[in-house]
């Protein structure tokens, strides 16, 4: 079809060049006047408002799909130097000068080049002169692509040039069909709508839920929906075209240019490089679509941008849901999709915040009532305990624990067995949920049947993959093609996997030698407090280094999660992956194992190793022959490994989650917007407001949502592994939400470029690292509570050991007797008379044969009762509870009733529309076929081709 594009600017008569090269030359000399003189008509002070916000190209009516921005080195010269010789190198000029070399004729005269000029233009750099070489080569192929370029170097932010990209309609069309993307037809039905009870229970949710929605179109439901299509262009009139500007939105649009830059290559280089490759090699400094609009300010036209920055991006309707229709429109499928993942987990938070603080308050009510707490508590309580460390620790009493079992009981008793199969069956409910939310959303976005198209057009090499294949075959070109594919797979690909493999176990150990280091900290530092003079330092010795011991660990998590980071990426980008996809799923793989084992080793440690490596009295186990190993209080290291991950995911929340996602990129905008006026401009030329390309450009580049997702699947770990140690651990992540989307939201909005549309059915790799953390959780708290707390050794003396069935006792069965003078030598207490007494036999945690038995401090037949009970508790507990969750996974189906039925329907409202279309046009055919039989068979096929030149078979209809 006919091109439409404006006649205002000289770059706009491009298409045009070809022919007009054959017109005589005065001809051409009155097309360049005329076009220079238009594009210096589109300069004057009187262009529209939109022009100057720098939304459109000079003329004011092409809008700017994309922007290139690039480094430049500005000569000396005058403004008109530089303009004249930005109108000079236009697009119309360069194809003027292929036109008039084709016909045998000398080129047009150039314009004069200023001596100063020139010598500076020598004396720039090779660099620089093959940076301008590459952009001209893939600026002009982007123009045989049929986009429409210009350039801005006159711009309010020195040393950057500017590159306008605008995609005509015929390159919308084109690239539309090319992408398979889903348009909405002007054919219209009716969303059936639910009946009966359930209808009327939808409407009182409805009512009551009202304030709750935020005031944008986008969110309210909608009783008729058009029906979509691939985009086809011999299939146009199926689309509403009349308003062929809003067809096509900025997200759109902005997705189809992004496709064109990554097809086109500079191919005269040594290696074809494409836009990827350019903006790594410094070609090209960034590229961006361009926002909507501003967000606040006087006069401030309506817009999408403003709209979600008031009604989603704001603290103050925090108690809103998420208009995610508008966010889709807005950011695209794949970052809806986040953000309504994000949403749905902070809902199903708040059922799980509601039982866990249920518990915890179960725990303080019946904490006065635990009879092993209150055993310990009692002031006739007059067990002696052994030291806790060699020589400066001395002896103490039992009841000096009396607040640490009082706290041990909020977290270890009957009622977190029950929170931790209630939260397996929550994180199993909620994947499900989400299968049927991510469901509803594909239908209501058009993105059924997205897999076939995915897997045709997922396959396209990486920029990184070309270039390293490109390479390779410039050292090789005396090989084969064979043998080269064979040393680029077996020579090359090996050994970066084998990097990877020794860096993963690098870094892993890193982290292992870090919690060693704290391990020592923890020892050493319990040794120089017991030692001090001051009884309240004395007193407080377990607390002090457990809390300083918990933020040491998070600071070196904090640290460590960004080194982790940045290894990740390095280690892909050796691998060198084919595809974006392949690339994106092999980092957050490595993203993920690095940093979960970074976030969660030091919690392992103190829920399955701390306290079980240490040995008995007179038989200690030793590091470095001068470390003795760390016991846990009497009360477990349940209330520890409560404390390490109270700080650790508080912490990470707070400062990282929160003041990094704040802070940083508020200083990064700010050092660049300081680097690019600093010592440049004239006072009133800062006041000047910048264009909207320019004021983009000072915002923090999107760098993906692997971030975002990853804040949040450690935070499901948070709440799913250790939730039996630490029942408030989904009330502190629901706080996080609340805050945490409106935060990502601001940033989205106001703080970063505006990130290229991607589609996306699903969230991809994320789905299934939930379901393996999902399934891991169940295993970790049935050992949490089999062999971290007491939940089971108290069962086993109660219904095994209790001379009445009661928990009375209990303490004292638990406790073995030492004779301390089978002390070794130099490990006895420095003042053994410390409390007042000589003390002949102390007590130790441990189920061991007394001194005055045959066998003393071996292993007592208690011992294994409990392991096997333990060991019985967690096989038992572990298939139950993932039985509970498959059974809830059948139960609840993938996909909705209503959603199955509209996408049946959707099915068969289209082949009805081609069939009913095919039939259509052959008896419009039938008609204009005369009735003779001969005659028909002759004409038929001709009249058939010039009426309906585009034609849609029965098959075709079937086939869909």
């Amino acid at each position: 079809m006919a091109e439409e594009t404006p006649e205002s600017s000289g770059t706009s008569l491009l298409h045009n060049s070809a022919a007009t090269a054959s017109k005589p030359r005065h001809f051409l000399k009155d097309v360049v006047f005329h076009g220079k003189f238009q594009l210096l008509n589109s300069l004057a002070p009187e262009e529209n408002t939109q022009c100057q916000h720098g939304l459109y190209f000079q003329d004011g009516e092409r809008r700017v799909d994309y922007i290139l921005t690039y480094h430049i080195k500005k000569p000396s010269s005058s403004r008109s130097n530089r303009q004249s010789s930005r109108f000079t190198d236009n697009a119309f000029t360069r194809s003027l000068r292929r036109g008039t070399a084709r016909l045998g004729r000398p080129p047009p005269p150039q314009p004069r080049v200023v001596p100063e000029v020139a010598s500076q233009d020598h004396s720039m750099d090779y660099h620089e002169d093959d940076k301008r070489y590459r952009r001209e080569e893939f600026e002009g192929n982007l123009r045989d692509m049929g986009l429409e370029l210009e350039k801005d170097e006159d711009t309010k932010t020195p040393g950057v040039g500017f590159v306008k990209i605008h995609a005509p309609w015929h390159v919308l069309c084109r690239e539309a069909e090319f992408m398979k993307l889903k348009m909405p037809t002007k054919k219209v039905y009716e969303v059936k709508q639910c009946s009966g009870v359930g209808a009327k229970i939808n409407t009182l949710v409805n009512k009551a839920t009202e304030p709750l929605h935020p005031n944008v179109e986008e969110n309210r439901a909608q009783n008729v929906k058009h029906l979509s299509y691939a985009f086809s262009r011999e299939k146009q009139h199926l689309f509403d075209l009349s308003d062929r500007d809003s067809f096509f939105d900025s997200k759109t649009r902005a997705s189809i240019v992004f496709e064109v830059l990554k097809r086109t290559k500079c191919t005269k280089a040594k290696y074809s490089m494409g836009i990827t490759s350019l903006l790594g090699s410094g070609v090209y400094t960034a590229a961006y679509p361009l926002h909507d609009g501003d967000v606040d300010g006087e006069n401030v036209e309506p817009n999408d941008r403003k709209l979600l920055y008031e009604e989603w991006a704001s603290y103050s309707v925090f108690y809103k849901y998420q208009p995610i229709g508008l966010v889709r429109k807005y950011f695209g499928e794949k970052i809806g999709l986040y953000f309504a993942w994000l949403g749905l987990y902070t809902q199903m938070l708040i059922p799980a915040s509601l039982v866990g603080v249920i518990v915890f308050l179960y725990g303080c009510a019946t904490v006065d009532n635990n009879i092993p707490s209150m055993e310990i508590c009692h002031p006739r309580n007059n067990i002696t305990m052994c030291p806790l460390c060699d020589r400066a620790c001395n002896y103490w009493k039992l009841k000096e624990a009396c607040g640490t079992a009082r706290a041990s009981h909020l977290f270890d008793n009957p009622a977190t067995v029950f929170f931790s199969i209630f939260m397996a069956l929550w994180a199993a409910m909620f994947m499900e949920h989400w299968k049927r939310r991510q469901m509803r959303l594909n239908y209501e976005w058009d993105l059924t049947g997205f897999e076939e198209e995915e897997e045709e057009l997922k396959d396209h090499p990486r920029a990184e993959y070309e270039l390293c294949v490109m390479q390779k075959s410039l050292k090789k070109e005396h090989k084969t093609q064979k043998t080269e594919k064979e040393k680029l797979t077996c020579r090359d690909r090996l050994p970066a996997y084998m990097t990877n493999i020794v860096m993963m176990l690098l870094m892993i150990g890193v982290t292992f030698a870090i919690v060693f280091g704290v391990i020592l900290y923890r020892i050493s530092i319990t040794a120089a407090l017991h030692m001090s003079n001051n009884p309240t330092t004395r007193s407080n010795v377990r607390l002090m280094v457990k809390t300083t011991a918990a933020i040491i660990n998070l600071v070196v998590i904090l640290i460590l999660d960004e080194v982790y980071g940045a290894v990740a990426r390095w280690l892909t980008v050796l691998e060198v992956p084919k595809t974006d996809k392949s690339f994106e799923e092999r980092l957050i793989f490595k993203t993920f194992i690095l940093k979960f084992v970074n976030a969660f080793t030091p919690i392992i440690y103190i829920a399955f190793f701390r306290g079980r490596l240490v040995g008995r009295p007179g038989s200690y186990l030793y590091v470095f022959e001068s470390y003795r190993m760390e016991e846990c209080a009497h009360g477990g290291c349940l209330m520890e490994l409560c404390i390490q991950l109270s700080i650790t995911m508080l912490g990470k929340q707070l400062i990282q989650n929160n003041l990094f996602e704040i802070g940083i990129p508020k200083l990064k905008k700010l050092i660049r917007y300081i680097k690019s006026k600093r010592r440049t401009f004239q006072e009133e030329e800062r006041e000047k407001k910048l264009q909207r390309y320019e004021t983009d450009h000072f915002l923090e580049p999107f760098a993906g949502l692997t971030p975002e997702y990853m804040e949040m699947i450690i935070q499901f770990g948070f709440v799913t592994l250790f939730v039996a140690s630490f029942p408030l651990a989904p009330l502190f992540a629901l706080l996080n939400n609340i805050i945490e989307i409106r935060l990502d939201a601001k940033k989205f909005v106001a703080e970063l470029r505006r990130p290229v549309a991607a589609r996306a059915k699903d969230i991809g790799i994320w789905y299934n690292l939930l379901r393996g953390v999902a399934k891991v959780a169940v295993i970790i708290n049935a050992f949490v509570i089999s062999f971290t707390s007491d939940f089971i050794p108290r069962l086993v003396y109660q219904y095994m050991y209790s001379p009445d069935g009661s928990m009375h006792g209990f303490v004292n069965h638990t406790m073995s007797y030492f004779n301390v003078s089978d002390f070794q030598d130099g490990k006895e207490p420095m003042d053994p008379h410390h409390l007042g007494y000589q003390v002949e036999m102390c007590r130790y945690k441990d189920y061991r044969e007394p001194p005055w038995s045959n066998t003393p401090y071996v292993v007592s037949k208690e011992f294994w009762a409990v392991l096997a009970a333990r060991l019985a508790f967690v096989i038992v507990f572990q298939n139950v509870v993932m039985l509970m969750s498959d059974i809830v996974d059948w139960l609840i189906p993938d996909i909705p009733k209503d959603i199955s039925l509209q996408i049946h329907k959707e099915k068969i409202l289209m082949v009805e529309l081609f069939m009913k279309e095919e039939q259509g046009k052959m008896q419009f055919i039938d008609s204009m076929t005369p009735c003779d039989g001969k005659e028909r068979n002759n004409h038929a096929p001709v009249a058939r081709s010039r009426s309906i030149p585009h034609t849609y078979s029965h098959t075709h209809a079937n086939n869909f």
